[in-house]
């Protein structure tokens, strides 16, 4: 290995990390025999992850519907009738019981969702309190407001959010099947501005919404292209709801769902890949494969934004089954290179506001 790589990619290449994935090999590892690729996946895993831990996360959503964007899949969309109820955004003092409750049955991350396109400045002081809150209590923090840009990113980290999740939901290709209010651009802006704040980076997918086999592996190339990789990818099956234009698409092969996991896996070596929404529909065989395909994070609970997912009880039992146990975490605090990052960011801020104080002042001469 050359001595003249910078330390991070010389560690990076050490553990088999990659950003230079073809998509031409993307669809090779796809096509690989299911117990070939299955194997490959546990390998990789095994030198990454205790294979028995299960990071485990509960959702809640802050602010429910009306949402102004037009995915396809989505029951909070303003486009669709769904029969959702509308709600304003929670008061701080519930969605802090709310992540008390799930610290109690189990959960080391708590995250929050809004139906927003992007959060407007009063919501976001809410916002900005919940995460000083929620972390408080021990906790780490996550959070899905839609798009953010740079200013809005850093005072999220500076609140301490940990992580900020943004699907890229599809591959480019296919996006424009999906969703017409938003670019593929404007979301991998938003994961840009997530990462210069300093925080965790959290992007998956959904799988099942009619696309063909190449436009998974097409998302799945995007997300591997990602440098530093995600460190949550959130992998989920669609969920099909009554009012939304894929309510009667094809149900995904369960198998075909389980090679997008293990395909993720080799992939993104050292990222948490998380059994996400769809997991009310699988059965335990589906959810035992995908564990063993490198699934390394679930979301815990009875509800997952607004749609069904297993509930604790049932978990717990499939664990037990299963010899699987909640991943422990010492501590939630950011990383030095994060913390940097986040230093970084606000000093770039404080220059930036300096500069429009200093031009403010010379038109006033």
């Amino acid at each position: 290995m050359s001595d003249s790589l910078p330390d991070s990619q010389t560690n990076s290449a050490a553990a088999g990390i990659r950003h230079d994935w073809t998509l031409a090999e993307i669809e090779a590892l796809f096509a690989l025999p299911f117990n070939d690729l299955i194997f490959r996946a546990q390998q990789v895993h095994r030198l990454h992850f205790d294979a028995n831990a299960v990071q485990v996360s509960t959702l809640l959503s802050i602010k429910t519907g009306a949402c102004p964007e037009d995915c396809k899949y989505c029951p909070q969309s303003g486009h669709y009738a769904t029969g959702l109820d509308k709600e304003k955004l929670l008061e701080i003092e519930k969605v802090v019981a709310q992540a008390k409750a799930a610290q109690e049955a189990g959960a080391s991350r708590f995250c929050m969702g809004a139906a927003w396109r992007s959060p407007r400045e009063k919501d976001l002081e809410v916002v900005l309190e919940m995460v000083r809150q929620v972390k408080a209590l021990g906790l780490e923090t996550c959070m899905t407001l839609g798009m953010v840009d740079g200013d809005q990113a850093t005072r999220l980290a500076a609140a301490g959010l940990d992580y900020y999740n943004h699907n890229l939901d599809t591959s480019p290709e296919y996006y424009g099947e999906i969703i017409t209010t938003r670019t593929y651009a404007d979301r991998l802006e938003t994961l840009s501005h997530v990462r210069e704040a300093g925080m965790k980076v959290c992007a998956g997918g959904i799988l099942g919404m009619g696309e063909a086999p190449r436009d998974r592996a097409g998302l799945l190339l995007q997300l591997a292209r990602l440098d530093p990789h995600p460190e949550s990818v959130p992998i989920n099956m669609l969920v099909k709801v009554p009012g939304t234009p894929l309510e009667t698409v094809e149900d995904l092969d369960p198998i075909d769902f389980v090679r997008a996991i293990a395909v993720a896996r080799i992939l993104m070596p050292s990222s948490h890949v998380r059994l996400s929404a769809g997991r009310e529909q699988m059965d335990e065989s589906t959810q035992a494969l995908a564990f063993l395909a490198g699934a390394n994070s679930i979301f815990y609970g009875d509800t997952l934004l607004t749609t069904g997912n297993p509930q604790a009880t049932r978990d717990k039992a499939l664990f037990a089954k299963l010899g699987l146990h909640p991943e422990r975490r010492d501590t939630c605090q950011p990383d030095s290179a994060q913390q940097a990052a986040l230093e970084s960011a606000l000093a770039s801020q404080q220059n930036r506001d300096h500069s429009v104080a200093l031009a403010y002042d010379a038109t006033q001469h």
